[in-house]
């Protein structure tokens, strides 16, 4: 199939309750007439599909995940604010009769009580057949289509003990487990609710985002002042912000001058200066003055609303190191109800059916794989939550962890390490010819220049408020300069080459433009494009990482090295043609190098594409940022060492929960099944393997919420 005819969609889910849900999910989607890819998050609770329109419509999306028992809910805002609110109905259900169950077990004076199983019947009635009523039907529905899952497990351990306790009670027995039935539900619900808790936590930057952004616009139209939807903002509206009111699209400033609070797309707490001509964005604050300003971009286009999709994408992406989990979680549950019933089989030979059953449930329940299937993607979730508060837009799953494998940086130089702006750096007189007039003879002449080099010493001038003359005779050679009357006088303004101050300037990477007065040399201008502030520090960071660090640009070696001096960088790739950068990558690679490529222009495009991850700087060229796994909305190289740090941490975070999740059952499972027995007189009951298993998922999500405070 054509990718060009592939639509994408996400569809919420409701009811899943473990890893092996979504599996379940996944597959039958993929099975689906015209489905190319299928990916079932169960920490977002979203399917991600892939399929042709041609052969698939949305009805059969729904209708292949509501046949085996979900639900895809048309409210998707709130499915999960309701879900929680259900589960907690449930739990405190469970627990207010789960506990007068326990006290009446556990009380021994009680226990031989002919009315006593009865009661304890009477109690255990609603948390089976109501509070856990979601475990059984999604058994059922399981087991109709040929699967299980975790509702199958909780569903056979608690079934098991209530129905062997009510054959008892009914024989006018007293030795019942109504008390491991309903606590193993109340502890199981509570568990669930805490897990609910945290996992809508993990999902908060989403949420934020999405309050950030304004509901109301002031448009000026035919002069006439109106408030308006958001929605019906459109392109070439003039828009009017008052002071401490949110910017409602993005647009470029036509009247007036403001602080602009930036913080929720960049991460910078500063506020930005903005003025006539300045870009200013949906959802920042105005802090000030009032902006009067042009509509660009209205609905889906903003940088809000593209940033919300590219985090909402990336915490449903799928990390390359969760694929063993995803294999593992989908055979898993199989392997545990072959695990319990071979349990069950071996202790009847040893023991009575109640020990063998106890030993049984107790397998069933501390075995459920859930905090398998929350490892990675809460991890993520919170992850790229994190960096998209900062300022970085992280793509997904396989971005992340590529990023956190790098030990090889190159940073392009001209408007990376760089401001792509020519400055004026130095004003060097001659002959006892005064400074200042150096400088305004030299600005007057360039005065309507058009090259980078004249406009920058215009500028200069004008910011130290030199009165500019106007020049006669204007005449301007390729390659040599310029030259004009000035006040009757012959100025030009050439390259400075050959000169002794010119060699210093070259040696320190500048560009060094002389100046002469009727045939007399008067002065020389170094003009640089400035490093930015924060780049020594941002270079320091990696090379403290155990990063390599290098530089790539078209410059010759010798301004190259100036500027790579300037910040610490020890390895220069000078005079790189822009369709060679990405054969200057890929020789990295070859030598064995994990490479990120840090840019912000069109040619910087193919590079970043070749690189394991690609890092845009975000005031540059969109194709840049299309080609580039992050990227940095705030401009400075401080997100490079920022972002790279964020996923090392992201991926350790991830790796501690697999391991928890694998540890976890690989020791409890045999411990429930009662292998110390005949050795220590250790059995897990099934009560506490019910806790464990409902802590090994809170735990899990708890490591990875760790993650919002880094």
């Amino acid at each position: 199939m054509n990718s060009a005819t592939a639509e994408r969609v996400d569809l919420p889910v409701s009811g899943m309750s473990c890893a092996a849900c979504a599996r379940s999910i996944e597959n039958q989607l993929a099975a689906t007439a015209g489905v190319t890819r299928a990916h079932v998050n169960f920490a977002t609770s979203t399917a991600t599909v892939e399929f042709d329109p041609a052969r698939a419509a949305m009805r059969n999306l729904v209708d292949a995940i509501e046949e085996l028992g979900y639900g895809v809910p048309q409210a998707a805002e709130d499915m999960q604010e309701r879900e929680y609110a259900a589960l907690k109905r449930r739990m405190w259900l469970a627990a207010a009769f789960a506990v007068p169950v326990v006290v009446l077990g556990m009380t021994p004076g009680l226990m031989r009580m002919a009315a006593m199983s009865w009661i304890q019947l009477a109690l255990t009635v609603p948390v089976v057949f109501y509070a856990a009523a979601p475990f059984y039907s999604g058994a059922w529905t399981a087991l109709r289509h040929r699967s299980a899952n975790m509702n199958t497990l909780i569903a056979l351990g608690t079934g098991a003990a209530f129905l062997y306790s009510l054959v008892v009670t009914v024989r006018g027995g007293h030795e019942v487990y109504y008390e491991a039935a309903a606590v193993i539900v109340a502890l199981i619900l509570a568990g669930r609710v805490l897990e609910a808790r945290a996992r809508g936590r993990a999902s908060e930057a989403i949420r934020r985002l999405r309050e950030m952004q304004p509901k109301m616009a002031r448009v000026v139209r035919e002069g006439v002042e109106q408030d308006l939807a958001i929605e019906h903002v459109l392109v070439g509206d003039l828009v009017l912000v008052r002071p401490g009111e949110k910017i409602p699209v993005d647009g470029a400033v036509r009247e007036g001058e403001s602080a602009v609070d930036e913080s929720m797309l960049t991460g910078e707490a500063m506020p930005i200066d903005k003025g006539p001509g300045d870009a200013v964005y949906g959802g920042t604050l105005n802090r000030s003055g009032s902006l009067r300003f042009e509509a660009r971009k209205v609905g889906g286009a903003t940088a809000l609303r593209q940033m919300i999709e590219l985090v909402r994408q990336a915490q449903g992406s799928r990390a390359p190191v969760a694929r063993l989990a995803d294999t593992v979680s989908g055979y898993f549950t199989v392997g545990v109800l072959a695990a319990a019933t071979l349990t069950a089989v071996v202790w009847l030979a040893f023991a009575p059916l109640s020990f063998a059953l106890v030993n049984f449930v107790a397998v069933l329940i501390i075995a459920c794989p859930c905090a398998l299937g929350l490892a990675t993607p809460t991890a993520i979730m919170v992850g790229t939550g994190r960096g998209a508060e900062r300022g970085i837009l992280i793509k997904g799953g396989e971005a992340l962890e590529a990023a956190a494998g790098i030990d090889t940086v190159i940073l392009d130089k001209t408007g990376t390490i760089t401001r792509g702006q020519p400055r004026v750096t130095d004003v060097i007189p001659l002959g006892g010819y005064p400074e200042g007039e150096v400088l305004r003879m030299a600005a007057s002449a360039e005065r309507y220049s058009e090259h980078p080099l004249g406009r920058a010493v215009v500028e200069h001038a004008r910011s130290l408020g030199i009165a500019l003359e106007e020049p006669a005779g204007f005449h301007a050679v390729a390659g040599m300069g310029v030259e004009a009357r000035v006040n009757g006088r012959e100025v030009r303004v050439s390259s400075g080459a050959g000169s002794s101050e010119a060699a210093r300037l070259a040696e320190e990477g500048k560009t060094a433009v002389a100046v002469s007065l009727d045939g007399r040399a008067v002065g020389v201008i170094g003009i640089a494009d400035s490093v930015k502030e924060e780049a020594a520090g941002a270079v320091g960071r990696l090379r403290k990482m155990g990063i390599e660090v290098w530089m790539i640009t078209g410059d010759n070696r010798r301004t190259a090295e100036a500027v790579a001096r300037q910040v610490g960088i020890p390895h220069v790739l000078a005079e790189v043609l822009p369709d060679a950068k990405a054969a200057e990558v890929r020789k990295l690679q070859a030598a064995g190098k994990k490479v990120a490529m840090v840019g912000d222009g069109i040619n910087d495009a193919p590079a970043l594409a070749q690189a394991d991850v690609g890092l845009a700087i975000g005031t540059g060229a969109d194709i840049a940022m299309e080609a580039a796994g992050i990227t940095l909305m705030r401009g400075d190289l401080d997100g490079v060492p920022e972002a790279l740090a964020l996923a090392r941490r992201t991926m350790r975070v991830i790796r501690q929960n697999l391991f928890w999740a694998f540890a976890y059952n690989t020791l409890g499972i045999p411990i429930a099944a009662g292998v110390l027995y005949p050795f220590t007189g250790w059995l897990l009951s099934p009560v506490l393997a019910s806790a464990a298993m409902a802590l090994s998922s809170v735990t899990v999500v708890s490591n990875s919420l760790r993650l919002k405070r880094g």
